[in-house]
């Protein structure tokens, strides 16, 4: 790409899986390694990776904590790790801070200082209450709506001042070069805090939990804030590719935003890259721990109080999700069908209690204590029962032990994120060859499904079969579907999941530079007003829906009010301005658009300027008289009865979308419907269109981001810019060339030739000022003059009027019924420079669009409605003031 500066490189790969695959190779190189300098990492999450206990008034105790992230990072040797987070205690004095700070930074660890208040309102309430459940599917709080609604406020207000401390933290320690790696849903704000204050920064963020489904995540009252907030990072990761997608699919869904393949992109063409990144363990740690002494002694210890019967083992936090009552239901269910196990078979559930002093975990612990009770009274005697329960965790080495020894593992989530035990115990099974049962609601099932048996744990009947296979499944099959998932969980480890998401944010900034060379830049308002007081005869070219119309757009989704848009309305802000600049002797001013001639007649006919409606098939100035066709004499629209037949047929069938019939084209819209579903009707209408009615037709069929429509080949707005020229050039003397030209639109890229028709062709020699573009006027006059029709309104053509048009350097004139041009004999070739435009003078602008042939981007309407005042600001004062350089 010219301009570029990564394509003058030829070390460093275009294509986005070269550069992958190279930094992968060099990861997999110890002397590439070496030569490498160590990256910063810095890992923010809601708790730092240590238990801190207070020893004195400046004295801590630390320890590091144990879990899948601490170890996936522990083992990452390339980058230079640095943890913030919240320490988990609550330290008022600034001397414990300061102690705490400097002992912390003896780990790397670099804390957060959260006080009770914001603790309790952020973490146990907007987090614990709110986003976690939702994201489980739990849903939303039900006892009390309005107590919910209100807490919620104040809630959500305190976890934004919590990303916001977050922010700050990381902000302070930051340095040019550092990636940020953002961690789960307690801190969804805080790549968008981070951007605003360095949009340089390399921000990545990653969820542990699943995400749910558009439908469960839009009943969330602050959803459009936390996706866009999400947004704001670079990169966004998954565990499995169904949370990828159900987060697109939001985006898309609640923010009417463009979901691709690569992520999300925004309306300015900004990318957000969305990807599923699997999270592992650190597999080598587990298999080292059984050939130690004491995961030995455990081993032996559990085979011998364990002979003659299988192991079945279930190890998960006593939580909601982890579906533990389901599993012992199931198990009692085996029992019950299969009486010759019952004295064969144990089941050893580890349940680590977790939030005891929640009313709702206190229940779920008592109710696993009835059933395990209730099931072991039924199946037991007196030496031995069905079901040992610990309400406690293990240290390491046991818990590898138990792993080793174990037949069966049963693993019944009702919705996890990943479940890593999983992965643990297939870590520790290489003799063993046990059989793993996993929920097919667990994130792992994407990873281990190809060796477990899937189940769904709602079912009961299908667990306790499954239990009943793997009791009885054969070595060979054993060993086979063992040895799919150890392959898996050796090779995908944790330390390969955290280098893998990092090269993909540093290739991801890396690609978003190489997209920054496609973004135009922000339209130059000051210049343009300045060039704009400078010239002598200006042509003001706009556009109109999107352009001079009012926004319809709500806060929360775009595009809702349907009823409103279809019936687009002028923006009153701009009715003064636009009087201005019309009654400004030297602009001529053209609304270009693809809107039918009522709509425009409806929206402009106050003012003085010219209208060229349905992409400049028809043109009129508003004081000169009616609708003139510029359309060929011989068209032929044979098509539309048949497209019109088609589009109907899909307008029933496609809910919310509307069809447009107008006189030379056909659109089918399906902005308002769901998403997802118009692509597909969009995709099937083209199928029938190209086989069907437009097989042999002469025409073009011109797809936007949510519309299709149909219309005659050659029909741009570019093509009609020379058209409408000739007219300004016939019905308005031009004393000089055209020395100005503004350009301003949101424009379909099929009608984006309109701002390269005005592009001043580059000088072959070295010459100071560019070429203009010459307008041979002959050839207005030789072709047959404009037809005058009907506008939609019901007006009809003035027959009898008889217009006079001058044609500039000739003295030559003749007079023509029916708005006809001035006519010339066809040897009379005489051409002259219309425009007289230099390069600093033409100013062309796409509106909401950032990948465009115009030379600027423009945000939105509102930014037109600025800049039109500011000319017209301009345009007041230099009547009122000769000296252009006041201003």
């Amino acid at each position: 790409m010219p301009g570029n500066k990564y394509d003058c490189n030829s070390s460093v790969p275009t294509s986005r899986v070269s550069r992958l695959l190279q930094e992968r190779q060099k990861r997999a190189s110890p002397s590439s390694r070496s030569l490498q300098p160590t990256q910063r990492l810095l890992v923010v999450a809601n708790r730092l990776p240590v238990s801190a206990v207070r020893k004195g008034e400046d004295s801590w105790s630390l320890e590091i904590s144990a879990g899948g992230l601490v170890s996936a990072l522990l083992g990452v040797k390339e980058f230079e790790a640095r943890w913030i987070g919240w320490a988990g205690v609550n330290v008022p004095d600034e001397v414990g801070q300061k102690a705490l700070t400097k002992a912390l930074a003896e780990k790397r660890c670099i804390p957060v200082f959260l006080d009770e208040e914001i603790v309790h309102q952020y973490y146990n309430g907007y987090c614990n209450n709110i986003l976690w459940p939702l994201f489980h599917y739990l849903g939303l709080p039900q006892e009390d709506r309005l107590a919910t609604t209100r807490s919620f406020q104040s809630q959500f207000a305190a976890y934004q001042k919590a990303n916001q401390m977050f922010a700050d933290v990381v902000n302070m320690h930051y340095k040019e070069g550092d990636v940020v790696w953002c961690h789960d849903y307690h801190l969804m704000f805080l790549p968008e805090c981070l951007k605003k204050h360095n949009s340089k920064m390399k921000v990545g963020w990653f969820l542990h939990t699943p995400f749910p489904s558009s439908e469960i995540h839009r009943t969330l009252p602050s959803r459009s804030e936390l996706l866009r907030a999400v947004l704001a990072a670079d990169l966004v990761g998954f565990h499995t590719y169904d949370y990828a997608r159900h987060f697109v699919s939001a985006c898309t869904r609640i923010l009417g935003l463009e979901g691709i393949p690569e992520g999300v992109e925004d309306d300015q063409g900004r990318l957000t890259r969305v990807a599923a990144f699997p999270i592992g363990i650190d597999s080598d740690r587990f298999i080292r721990a059984l050939e130690l002494p004491p995961a030995q002694v455990h081993i032996k210890d559990l085979t011998e109080r364990f002979a003659g019967r299988k192991v079945m083992l279930g190890v998960d936090r006593l939580d909601m999700i982890k579906g533990i009552p389901q599993k012992i239901l199931a198990f009692e269910k085996f029992l019950e069908e299969n009486p010759s196990w019952q004295h064969k078979v144990v089941l050893l559930q580890i349940a680590v209690p977790t939030r005891t002093d929640v009313p709702e975990y206190q229940k779920l612990t008592s109710q696993v204590h009835e059933i395990v009770g209730r099931i072991n009274g039924r199946f037991g005697t007196l030496t031995r029962v069905p079901i040992h329960h610990l309400d406690r965790s293990l240290d390491f080495p046991e818990l590898c032990a138990l792993y080793a020894v174990t037949d069966v593992a049963l693993v019944t989530s009702l919705r996890d994120g990943m479940n890593l035990v999983s992965y643990e115990f297939v870590a520790c099974q290489a003799a063993k060859k046990g059989v793993l049962i996993l929920s097919e609601f667990a994130g792992a099932a994407q990873s281990l499904g190809a060796g477990a048996l899937l189940v769904n744990p709602w079912n009961i009947t299908d667990v306790a079969a499954a239990i009943g296979k793997a009791l009885n499944m054969s070595d060979e099959e054993r060993e086979k579907r063992h040895e799919l998932n150890f392959v898996h969980v050796t090779r995908h480890t944790a330390q390969q999941w955290a280098e893998t998401f990092v090269s993909e944010l540093n290739d991801t900034v890396v690609e978003a530079q190489l997209r920054i060379t496609q973004i135009r830049p922000v339209f130059p308002v000051d210049s343009a007003v300045k060039n704009f007081l400078n010239c002598s005869n200006r042509l003001l070219i706009l556009g109109f829906n999107a352009t001079l119309t009012e926004a319809v757009d709500t806060p929360g989704r775009r595009g809702t009010d349907q009823v409103k848009e279809i019936n687009s309305k002028l923006r009153p802000s701009l009715k003064g301005p636009l009087t201005v600049l019309c009654n400004d002797p030297k602009s001529t001013i053209v609304v270009l658009s693809g809107s039918r001639r009522c709509d425009l007649d409806e929206n402009f006919q106050e003012f003085d300027m010219w209208l060229a409606a349905e992409h400049g098939m028809f043109l009129r100035h508003t004081r000169r008289g009616d609708w003139m066709t510029t359309m060929p004499e011989h068209l032929n629209l044979d098509w539309r009865p048949s497209v019109s037949h088609v589009f109907e047929y899909f307008e029933d069938r496609t809910p919310r979308s509307t069809m447009d019939p107008r006189e030379i084209s056909l659109v089918w819209n399906y902005k308002y419907s769901d998403f997802e579903f118009g692509k597909l009707q969009a995709r099937d209408m083209l199928q029938h269109l190209w086989t069907g009615p437009i097989s042999n037709a002469s025409v073009e069929v011109v797809q936007g981001t949510r519309s299709v429509e149909v219309r005659p080949v050659g029909v741009t707005k570019g093509s009609a810019i020379d058209r409408i020229l000739g007219e300004i050039v016939h019905s308005k003397p031009l004393k000089s060339p055209i020395d100005y030209v503004l350009c301003i639109g949101h424009f379909l890229e099929k009608d984006e030739d309109v701002y390269t028709f005005f592009e001043p062709e580059l000088p072959s020699d070295n010459v100071n000022h560019l070429k203009t573009k010459a307008f041979d006027a002959s050839k207005f006059p030789d072709r047959p003059p404009p037809k005058v029709a009907p506008s939609r309104s019901g007006s009809k053509p003035s027959h009898g009027n008889t217009t006079q048009r001058s044609t500039p350097n000739s003295d030559k004139s003749s007079n023509h019924n029916n708005g006809g041009l001035s006519r010339k004999q066809p040897s009379e070739k005489t051409s002259w420079n219309v425009l007289d435009l230099k390069k600093e003078n033409y100013f062309s602008c796409a509106v909401g669009r950032t990948r465009t042939n115009a030379r600027y981007t423009i945000g939105s309407s509102y930014d037109v409605v600025s800049f039109l005042s500011r000319l017209a600001e301009a345009s007041l004062s230099v009547s009122s003031n000769s000296n252009p350089e006041s201003l």
